[in-house]
């Protein structure tokens, strides 16, 4: 569903990400991880369209996204959820998640000009704003302006706007940031839930490997802006390029 082809940024002298070649099947869980500065969140970047690659390509269902604005790729398709909430903090919950609806559906439903079709309309984004919010466990809050709601509830509603974009791929960077231990469980609920999905195309950045051990079907490992591990969990996290470039940890010399 999603590629990327030898995609790469230059700032500078510094490559911050390298050549980054990888297909993102439906029906899989990816993450991506690697120590800081690694280059995720620039990769994700590159991907979503908030920067321009270097050179490069991306693809989503084999139509070319290289040359698109951030707004035209989530129009095609990619929902990009940030480390910082990205809501309408002054309207209501129910608004912010009809305004996604009503941005995925525009032109859909192009009848003429009455008041009856927009009404009739209305109805129709409410109702679809209102079983999204169900979803998300949010129904009870509709009312509530974003400002006031908790941190945990406002990654909840940035969750309920990709769902009411209908994103066929969704990129999660480091959702439980800045999560209490309470909170951060409802997040992982929710992106199980899109998981069970398989149609759906899920790329998740994490630093936290219990988080990425539970839920990824795949890692990819990024280090110094390039790709140097790609696979099974297990297999990845055991490498001993894991160990040492995102863990830490030296590997074990074998016995004289």
């Amino acid at each position: 569903m999603l590629e990327t082809q030898d995609l790469t940024v230059r700032f500078g002298g510094h490559v911050a990400v390298n050549a980054v070649s990888c297909t993102f099947a439906p029906g899989t869980l990816t993450a991506i991880v690697g120590p800081n500065g690694a280059g995720k969140t620039t990769y994700f970047n590159l991907i979503s369209g908030q920067i321009p690659a270097t050179q490069g390509r991306v693809f989503l269902n084999g139509e070319e996204l290289t040359a698109l604005s951030p707004s035209a790729r989530t129009r095609a398709g990619l929902g990009r959820a940030f480390q910082l909430t990205n809501l309408f903090p002054s309207l209501s919950v129910l608004e912010n998640v009809r305004l996604a609806v009503q941005a995925a559906h525009s032109g859909a439903h192009l009848r003429g000009l009455n008041l009856w079709s927009i009404w009739s309309d209305h109805v129709a984004l409410t109702n679809r704003a209102l079983e999204i919010l169900d979803v998300v466990a949010m129904r009870h809050q509709q009312n509530a302006v974003v400002a006031s709601l908790p941190h945990g509830d406002q990654r909840k509603l940035e969750v309920a706007l990709l769902m009411a974009l209908d994103a066929q791929v969704f990129m999660f960077d480091e959702p439980t940031a800045g999560m209490s231990h309470d909170e951060a469980p409802v997040i992982l609920n929710l992106i199980r839930k899109l998981k069970s999905d398989k149609t759906k195309t899920i790329l998740l950045v994490e630093h936290k490997m219990d988080v990425v051990r539970e839920l990824a079907d795949r890692i990819i490992v990024l280090h110094n802006g390039t790709l140097v591990a790609d696979g099974e969990p297990a297999t990845v996290i055991a490498s001993s390029v894991v160990q040492e470039a995102y863990l830490g940890v030296a590997p074990e010399k074998e016995a004289a």
